[in-house]
């Protein structure tokens, strides 16, 4: 009997060695963010969010590693700076609307990885029609860190009101220039900034010469109204802000894109 008893308790034991070596065993869970982090809609509920990096509309033609939901992610500084923005323009009959926020270093580097495969250009059309791929790093398009894992900057746009609806995309349907006229490119119910959301052209930058009119007004009402309550813009792209001071300068998160990251904040 006692050998028998021996023989189950090797058994056991054996049968928790192989567990405790288990990947799944071993597998660490994902990280959350810090307690300076909150989802934005708890902030401003009222800002319009279209989480691009989480569908297949991206100039990858795929959702984007760590978008687990579309949920807009920020420093709290960040996010109550763009509360206090938006108040300013619903007064006016304007709302903010994000395309993405936060961004994890895992998205990054899948953008690396896209970057360099040549042979996948699939989204061409749209998002870089006159740009080489070969060439997206020597321009500045892509870079293998980004101020939005850092959690201050956001990628926005303005909506007149009432917001229209806006289509979903399709994949596989026919791609348009993201420079095209505006009835000519993918529906968007933002007023005209002269290009889409993450056009990969020098038409993108905030003072493109080319870009004039009411086009050129729309991006100086975007800029004016951040700049005023302490978000500076990148000169390269119309979207792209970061509220200064930013809480973490130097430091690059990877926590998942999903509201469980910032629970209890």
């Amino acid at each position: 009997m006692r050998t028998a008893l021996r023989a189950l308790a090797a058994t056991a034991a054996a049968l928790l060695a192989v567990t405790a070596l288990s990947p799944a065993a071993q597998a660490r869970p994902e990280p959350g963010a810090p307690e300076e982090f909150v989802a934005l809609r708890s902030v401003a509920p009222t800002i319009i969010q279209e989480m691009r990096y989480t569908t297949a509309h991206t100039f990858l033609g795929e959702r984007v590693d760590g978008y687990r939901q579309p949920v807009c992610i920020l420093t709290r500084p960040a996010a109550h700076a763009l509360h206090l923005a938006q108040k300013r323009l619903l007064r006016q009959g304007y709302s903010l609307k994000v395309y993405d926020c936060y961004r994890p270093q895992r998205a990054v580097d899948h953008f690396v990885r896209w970057a360099k495969d040549l042979d996948d250009q699939s989204m061409k059309g749209e998002f870089y029609p006159r740009v080489d791929k070969d060439r997206l790093f020597e321009d500045g398009y892509i870079a293998e860190k980004s101020g939005h894992s850092r959690g201050s900057t956001v990628d926005l746009t303005l909506v007149r009101l009432p917001a229209l609806p806006t289509r979903p995309y399709r994949p596989g349907e026919r791609l348009a220039p993201c420079f095209a006229p505006k009835g000519e490119r993918f529906p968007d119910n933002s007023v005209d900034m002269g290009t889409g959301y993450d056009c990969f052209d020098t038409l993108s930058h905030t003072d493109a010469p080319r870009i004039q009119g009411l086009q050129r007004a729309n991006r100086q009402f975007l800029k004016r109204t951040l700049t005023e309550v302490g978000f500076a813009n990148l000169p390269e792209e119309w979207w792209h802000f970061t509220f200064r001071p930013e809480p973490f300068p130097d430091t690059y998160f990877d926590f998942p894109v999903h509201r469980r990251s910032v629970t209890g904040h």
